[in-house]
């Protein structure tokens, strides 16, 4: 699920080696937390990355590891073929189970 847009993301930023000062915005393609990383080595500036960007850090890896491989070459070979048939009952059903969890969490 996506949490915020681009332009919602917190812009770090470096000094320029040229030494005036200025700072260079991140660029929105680019992981704020790898450019955070990268500036505190390459600079030796101390930078502090806050807890909600560690948490969501975990949670982009513990997704990764969650891919059935085989299931997406089965999905994928159907669609190939022409196979594939789409359950809508499915995904309205998820849907509104989606919905509901997303209502009680922010109830509690």
């Amino acid at each position: 699920m996506k949490v915020g847009q681009p332009g919602e993301m917190p812009k770090v930023s470096t000094p320029s080696s040229t030494g005036s000062g200025a700072a260079a915005p991140v660029k929105a393609d680019q992981d704020p937390v790898q450019t955070a990383k990268g500036a505190a080595v390459s600079s030796g500036v101390a930078v502090t990355v806050s807890t909600s960007v560690r948490t969501l850090e975990q949670a982009k890896h513990a997704d990764a590891a969650e891919i059935d491989n085989e299931k997406v070459k089965a999905v994928r070979q159907a669609i190939e073929d022409g196979t594939y048939v789409v359950n809508p009952e499915a995904i309205a059903d998820k849907l509104l189970a989606n919905a509901q969890e997303m209502l009680h969490r922010t109830q509690n």
